[in-house]
């Protein structure tokens, strides 16, 4: 897995256009402090084709999770934000601007250092 840094979130976000339209494909408590996030998404730098992406988020300070037999339920349609802010990586379903409106959305994870590693579709 490669850490996600501030610096390069931007672009990384670009680069799977904030996840509009993906899938969630699993939600994995790995333990108490760590949660694995897993996505069907299009990758810009691969002329928009599928990719799993997973997101490791670890040191998890608060989290608001659903079953995975849910995941199916949740809109992605305005994708998915994840944000740098108070030294923590916030990641909220749809369109949040800070950490505020990441902990109203309908699944959200702050922790403390986040990964990620691409796979196949």
């Amino acid at each position: 897995m490669k850490p996600l840094t501030q610096t390069g979130l931007t672009e990384f976000l670009e680069r799977f256009e904030n996840f509009k339209g993906a899938e969630l494909r699993s939600v994995e408590v790995i333990n108490p402090f760590e949660i694995k996030v897993v996505l069907a998404t299009q990758d810009k730098a691969r002329a928009f084709d599928w990719i799993t992406i997973e997101l490791l988020f670890s040191e998890v300070e608060a989290a608001n999770l659903v079953e995975d037999n849910q995941l199916n339920f949740i809109d992605m349609e305005n994708g998915a934000s994840i944000i740098y802010e108070e030294n923590k990586f916030a990641f909220g379903i749809g369109e949040c601007y800070n950490i505020s409106t990441i902990k109203s959305s309908s699944l959200y994870l702050i922790s403390n250092t986040l990964k990620y590693q691409e796979g196949q579709f």
